[in-house]
């Protein structure tokens, strides 16, 4: 058993609280078979950026402003085949409301159409791409979520599946980072499991059960 110390929990979406990898992988293989590129290479630095970030790795700025419209009407049509990722109702429901957040690169309403499809609860503070001026792995949006729950990030724990959003979350020095899936296994998180039915919260922080 293993014991991650903190005072709230702040959470991705994708891949951490939602199961939306079928989703994702669908809607961008679509868009880049529709731009022209190999949905291999678009699929391979999809996971934990925004979709702005995505798009302009790939699209001249002339046409990114309506490659990103197209992505997200994409991605917000699918988010309706999404489910929770086991575990995530039960620890969720465990938490009080004012110790724990969402930390997505997801847009807003992307995030919240995702949370409701999964059949999860809508947290007080969600910070999405809209809020924040540089996404994962920058750490303005852990650290922003953590000031908006009103602790130092230093007291919080990250709950993550992606490099970039472990890099993010160590940027931000958060006191602990749980990571979650087989993509948080190429990075560096201070525990690591497949799912979160065995993650409890004990009120001074996570419970890992081995």
């Amino acid at each position: 058993m293993t014991h991650l110390p903190g005072r709230v929990v702040l959470f991705d979406c994708d891949g951490v609280l939602v199961d939306s990898d079928a989703s994702v992988n669908a809607a961008w293989s679509r868009w880049a078979s529709e731009h022209n590129l190999a949905p291999e290479d678009v699929m391979a630095v999809v996971h934990g950026r925004r979709s702005a970030d995505t798009v302009a790795s790939f699209v001249a700025s002339p046409q990114r402003e309506q490659a990103l419209a197209r992505i997200d009407r994409y991605e917000l049509a699918a988010a309706a085949q999404v489910g929770a990722v086991h575990g995530a109702a039960r620890l969720l429901a465990s938490l009080p409301s004012d110790a724990w957040a969402v930390v997505t690169s997801g847009r807003r309403e992307l995030a919240l159409a995702r949370l409701a499809a999964a059949g999860l609860p809508i947290p007080r503070v969600v910070v999405t791409a809209d809020d924040v001026r540089r996404g994962k792995p920058d750490p303005e949006g852990y650290l922003l979520a953590a000031a908006e729950l009103g602790v130092p990030a230093a007291e919080a724990i990250v709950v993550e599946d992606s490099p970039e959003g472990i890099e993010a979350a160590r940027s931000a020095e958060v006191g602990a980072v749980l990571g979650v899936g087989d993509r948080a296994l190429r990075s560096a998180p201070d525990v690591a499991v497949p799912h979160l039915e065995a993650v409890r919260w004990d009120g001074s922080g996570l419970v890992i059960e081995a």
